[in-house]
């Protein structure tokens, strides 16, 4: 019951917001968030600051904070200064989330208020700035607010809308997209910490987190990183120092060449010294980028090039070493934490072993191999280490184990890693409110004895990539984004977390990394953490861009990984050439998604019947509009419709499955609009009784057997002429459902024959051409080096796919692909 000046007052000060970074006005006009504004003021800037007068914010003394405004046009940007409490956030009023405002004191709307919980006594710092993006600066903002710790983020300008600026009490654009004129321009972000008043800085993982020269800088300007020292950072980010370091310190670590390598003659020359196979990483790398596994000389090769231009690109630095690569090793690592008083304790073990292209997808804690005894020695070597580089916060000493539980140094993480909520919820520590304590100089609350694992913890990185093409990355906009609803540590069905930092309508870009959020589940055992996986998973729903959830939903149900028996090489080896191609459905699984289809059916022509539309009105789960059920109600048997079906399954990998399906729609319970309890006939599988609702605003669907007792999740992804098309374990299938009449119709119907593709190259993701091996009328040979695309961080060579002759080249090096764009053209 505002009057129309509070809502005059309240669009303005939306639409000021918006114009301070340089989104027009007009982006809001077109939702309608200031249609009471329009014709009242003409000067906009003027009446947002008019109102924004009503409560002046009480500052000390010494100076008010000034806000940054970057914006870049061409080669020239400027930079303005402002003064007053002027929030840089983009998006207020896009979301009902809250967001901050422009002042604590100011009388804002309660859309723009957020109330900080703080605990008691004074938080470590006043305010700090992430130096991130994503899910992991989400993650960090959402400890310091439990702390009652104003943060500040930053962004490029792709990323004004991103969820972490939205979270943050401050934001300021830091650059535009590319990585080092934005979060890695130290220079910049330390310019918004002095305007800000952040005291001290929170570098997350990647960009400036391993970045001894930017430790260095905070110290010069009296400012706090939040992290290890600067003599750690040097000695554990130089991998051929650390390695010298670990050996000194009486850690165990792999046969290799410490010295560098400068040619690809070189890295051939000692790999036969050390004995194939070999592990060519880069000195700074880290994250799986720079790395490549080699058997062979031209594989050696190969792999330094790649591996040297990747690492220039990704931290600046091409120094190439190579080791020696243990054959069907385990990835284990040791999370330590340590304070400036001399206390080190290292924590629970985590499994590594699940990974591709050397880059983790699935972790666990604790791992399944490794006993008491083991992860005891491993954490003393860890330790030891620490105490060698006086290190001080969080790090992750990474291990290689054998299958005689020899274990091997590899590398030291000087920063929070990715998978740290799996320590955390093994432990009940957090770990990033840790590090932010250790940085203000207060020492751990707690001994090595107090430490020990407490249950089972598993983690899933869903990534956009497209599974079925060799997980090449993909981009485009979250049409749809419903994570599974998260459920607090202690909750008797298990925990649920969900780190992520992007929401529906978020854009993933070629520019970042790919992930789109983590999932993790806890429970009392590891079987009981994989259950609960595959049922988040499953409720997992997301649009816009292909995701990794149907590979890693497939790896939940992988004999192998249920029994533990891992490596590096599980995916290699369970996955063989041509790789992952989809779920197989099983028997069983056939016919429950048989029974899901003609169920599906049955309830939407039911709506038909009674002009209602396929959303319904939903309470509890159930669809209840508020008038009887029309549908043959007087049936004396209870049975109010039937229906004779041959349902088509097909997947993306095998043939095609065709089912005969007699189903049986019992009378709709009082209350209920269609029928929600089934009989159906699936040959082969005899009688079934079946119970389901419509699916939720999601496209979720439950069903209930009632002989087995099993609840089945499905995602109704679309709609479609021949039927629908439903997604089971993460996987797509079509299903195509027609009577008896219309199945022996269709078998006269032409077959659409696929273009030939074979006589042109096309990028298999969007990306950037960085390099062309061949030349126009050149001759080459199946399996020869064409062109290397780079793709978020990551370089792909393409090959040629047969013998032929290149007739015409139509990208340059330079250029941005999209999609299947073709580059070449062959004859």
């Amino acid at each position: 019951h505002r009057s129309q000046g509070d809502l005059v007052q309240e669009h303005c000060r939306r639409i000021y917001r918006t114009m301070l970074v340089g989104v027009k006005p007009a982006t809001f006009m077109a939702r309608g968030l200031h249609r009471h504004a329009a014709g009242v003021h003409t000067d906009l800037r003027e009446c947002a600051s008019s109102c924004m007068q009503v409560a002046p914010p009480q500052y000390p003394p010494t100076r008010q904070p000034q806000r940054l405004i970057t914006s870049n046009a061409g080669a020239h940007s400027t930079t303005t200064r402002l003064q007053g409490p002027i929030c840089m956030g983009l998006g207020a009023g896009l979301s009902t989330s809250s967001r901050a405002s422009f002042a604590e004191n100011a009388p804002l709307p309660r859309l723009f208020r957020r109330s900080i919980s703080t605990q008691r006594g004074k938080p470590p710092f006043d305010k700090i700035l992430i130096a991130n993006r994503g899910e992991i600066a989400c993650r960090v903002a959402k400890t310091a607010r439990e702390m009652g710790i104003k943060t500040v983020a930053i962004y490029s300008i792709p990323d004004a809308r991103a969820v972490h600026v939205q979270m943050c009490d401050e934001a300021y654009c830091v650059g535009p997209a590319a990585s080092t004129e934005s979060y890695l321009n130290m220079e910049k972000i330390i310019e918004i910490m002095k305007l800000s008043g952040a005291q001290a800085v929170h570098p997350g993982y990647g960009f400036l987190s391993e970045n001894a020269k930017f430790a260095e800088r905070l110290v010069e300007e009296g400012l706090v990183f939040i992290g290890p020292n600067v003599f750690a950072i040097k000695s554990m980010g130089d991998k051929i120092e650390s390695k010298q370091l670990a050996m000194d310190a009486g850690v165990t670590t792999i046969p290799g060449q410490l010295g560098l390598i400068h040619t690809d003659q070189d890295a051939i020359r000692v790999s036969n010294e050390i004995g194939y196979p070999v592990m060519i990483k880069a000195s700074a790398g880290g994250g799986g980028k720079g790395m490549r596994v080699a058997y062979n000389d031209i594989e050696a090769g190969e792999g330094f090039r790649l591996s040297k231009s990747e690492a220039a690109s990704s931290f600046g630095d091409d120094r190439i070493f190579i080791e020696k690569f243990v054959d069907q090793p385990r990835h284990i690592e040791i999370q330590i934490i340590a304070d400036t008083h001399g206390n080190i304790i290292y924590l629970p073990e985590r499994e590594c072993s699940i990974q591709r292209r050397n880059q983790k997808v699935i972790e666990e804690a604790p791992s399944p191999f490794i006993d008491e005894k083991t992860w005891r020695a491993m954490g003393e070597q860890a330790v030891a280490l620490a105490k060698a580089v006086q290190y001080q916060s969080a790090g992750t000493i990474e291990m290689m184990v054998d299958g005689n539980k020899n274990f091997y140094f590899l590398e030291m993480n000087t920063r929070l890693q990715v998978e740290h909520p799996i320590t955390e919820l093994v432990t009940g520590l957090d770990l990033v409110e840790l590090m932010i304590r250790v940085a203000a100089g207060e020492a751990l609350p707690f001994k090595q004895s107090d430490i020990s694992a407490k249950g089972w913890a598993i983690e899933s990185r869903i990534y956009a990539e497209d599974t079925l093409r060799n997980f090449l990355p993909s981009v485009g906009v979250l049409h749809r984004y419903r994570p599974p609803k998260e459920t607090p540590v202690g909750d008797h069905n298990g925990t649920v977390r969900i780190d992520t930092g992007v929401e529906e309508c978020s854009e993933i870009s070629i520019h970042y990394d790919p992930m789109i959020a983590k999932l993790i589940t806890y429970a009392p055992t590891r079987n009981q953490a994989i259950e609960k996986m595959k049922q988040a998973l499953d409720e997992f729903v997301i649009r816009g861009v292909r995701c990794n959830i149907n590979f890693v939903r497939d790896v939940m149900d992988n004999p192998r990984f249920m029994s533990g028996d891992l490596t590096t090489h599980f995916i290699a080896q369970e996955y063989p050439d041509p790789g992952f191609r989809g779920h197989k459905l099983t028997a069983t699984e056939l016919h429950e998604l048989v029974a899901i289809a003609a169920m599906l059916q049955m309830q939407h022509r039911q709506q038909a019947k009674i002009f209602l539309q396929p959303e319904g009105s939903f309470v509890a789960g159930k669809q209840t509009v508020g008038r009887a059920a029309l549908v043959g109600v007087l049936s004396p048997e209870g049975i109010v419709a039937q229906s004779d079906l041959v349902i088509t399954t097909e997947g993306t990998v095998g043939e095609a499955h065709k089912t005969r399906v007699h189903i049986q729609a019992k009378k709709p319970k009082l209350g209920d609009v269609i029928s929600t309890e089934f009989v159906l006939e699936i040959e082969g599988h005899g009688q079934r009784h079946y119970a389901a609702n419509l699916p939720d605003n999601s496209g979720l669907y439950y069903a209930t057997c009632k002989e087995t007792g099993t609840v089945r999740t499905v995602q109704l992804v679309d709609r479609t002429n021949y039927g629908y098309l439903l997604s089971m374990a993460g996987s797509p299938y079509k299903m195509t459902l027609r009577s008896e009449e219309l199945e022996r119709l269709s078998q006269h119907m032409p077959i659409k024959v696929a273009p030939d593709l074979s006589a042109q190259l096309a990028t298999p993701m969007p990306g950037k051409l960085h390099s062309i091996a061949v030349t126009e009328g050149q001759v080459v040979v199946a399996g020869q080096e064409m062109c290397v695309v780079e793709a978020m961080k990551m370089q792909n060579v393409l090959r040629c796919p047969k013998d032929c002759t290149i007739k015409q080249i139509k990208a340059s090096v330079g250029d941005n692909l999209s999609l299947d764009q073709v580059i070449m053209l062959f004859e």
